[in-house]
């Protein structure tokens, strides 16, 4: 059974599934079994709080210290491996760690004053590694999300995209991490413009659109006088409203001068502006999205090879994504089948007939006779997200 327990009480033989809260910034290389207490000092001096191990797991030793069952152990450990909403827990602090790094970005931006580099280096940095690592685990935090933290946590989110993209087309690392920074500064123009305008529920005026438009002629003002920024940075900030068919904006320019990170971004901005949910709006399914993306790139707006190369990446039912089963539960995609994209491996949690949670059972679309009726969002049943994963966690 997984459980949280303090630092304290970490013993030698524990099998640590995860990092549950921490000062720091600390990621375990992989679940294992702490060995020596040398490990657990290591732990509290990187600021570990509180662990999740999994106590099914624990060693046990004889009294010359040697580990009884050692060779059952070997082989569980060297199989085990963490389901993706034990990943969660510490991609959500990164994630609210970058929203932090994004409000001070913005609140500087607001004031003139000079944006500081560093910590927004220092943060994509850490995302890069986590995608590198685990690119689920952010991508299903991308879901969890608040109404009213729209403007903020969109550009972490399309920075978030934009470094899985790239990863999956095997972009260069450092070419990845200067992509990585400018998705995460693309929208500080925005703090510019007025509230009325950027939070307006209903349709813009062709004034208003005029001043919304404006946001990006402001992003790139404010990012061009920050020292240290790349060319790389600045043209995906730059291009990620610029269209195919020449009619984008701010500079109307055309196909051919629009580059593939330009393309990239464009694709990413608009499927988290489509996903996300807002004060005065619900987002779409990742399904609908998808569609709307197609329909863009047949209208010339979106690069259609591109917009393809995407679905595929975040797949057809992305992991961390909710779905609804033929048995009427829910369940919360965990990984892909790759030879079988539209039967993924599941974890059904909710009866939507009755309205009630219901024990956490692990399926295998590919081969099993329930299917996927439809991709579902927590709101369409009246769930939060947060809660869904944490009934998760607590089923272990």
């Amino acid at each position: 059974m997984i459980v949280e327990i303090k630092i304290s009480e970490l013993m030698k033989g524990h099998f640590v599934v995860d990092i549950a809260q921490q000062q720091g910034t600390y990621n375990l290389s992989s679940p294992g079994h702490i060995k020596n207490i040398n490990v657990i000092s290591n732990l509290k001096n990187k600021g570990v709080e509180t662990l999740l191990i999994d106590d099914s797991k624990t060693l046990t030793f004889d009294s010359a210290g040697n580990i009884i069952g050692n060779e059952q152990i070997k082989t569980e450990s060297s199989t085990s491996t963490s389901p993706i909403f034990l990943e969660i827990t510490k991609a959500k602090e990164l994630f609210n760690e970058s929203k932090n790094i994004q409000r001070q970005i913005f609140a500087d931006a607001q004031q003139g004053r000079e944006l500081n580099l560093t910590p927004v280096i220092e943060i994509t940095n850490q995302t890069i590694d986590t995608v590198f690592k685990n690119a689920d685990a952010l991508a299903c935090v991308i879901n969890i999300r608040k109404k009213d933290e729209y403007l903020l946590e969109h550009s972490v989110s399309v920075s978030v995209l934009m470094t899985i993209f790239a990863r999956f087309l095997k972009i260069d690392k450092k070419i990845i991490q200067q992509l990585s920074v400018g998705a995460f500064l693309h929208d500080v123009g925005k703090i510019n413009i007025p509230d009325k305008i950027l939070n307006k529920p209903g349709k813009l005026t062709d004034a208003e659109f005029t001043v919304m438009k404006s946001h990006v002629n402001h992003s790139i003002n404010i990012i061009e006088s920050t020292p240290g920024i790349s060319r790389l940075s600045l043209e995906v900030t730059a291009l990620h409203h610029e269209k195919l068919d020449g009619k984008g904006y701010p500079f109307n320019v055309p196909k051919e001068k629009i580059t593939k990170y330009g393309r990239m971004i464009a694709i990413c901005d608009i499927f988290d502006a489509l996903t996300a949910n807002r004060c005065y709006k619900d987002g779409y399914s990742h399904l609908k999205s998808f569609s709307i993306l197609r329909n863009l790139a047949k209208n010339n707006h979106l690069d259609e090879r591109l917009v393809d190369l995407f679905i595929k990446c975040m797949g057809v039912y992305p992991v961390g994504s909710l779905v609804e089963l033929s048995s009427n539960k829910l369940a919360i995609v965990e990984s892909r089948n790759d030879g079988d994209p539209t039967n993924p491996k599941v974890r059904s949690f909710y009866n939507a007939i009755d309205g009630q949670y219901v024990m956490a059972e692990d399926i295998d679309l590919s081969s099993d006779n329930d299917f996927i009726v439809k991709g579902v969002r927590a709101d369409d049943f009246d769930l939060d997200m947060n809660k869904i994963i944490e009934f998760l966690l607590m089923e272990g």
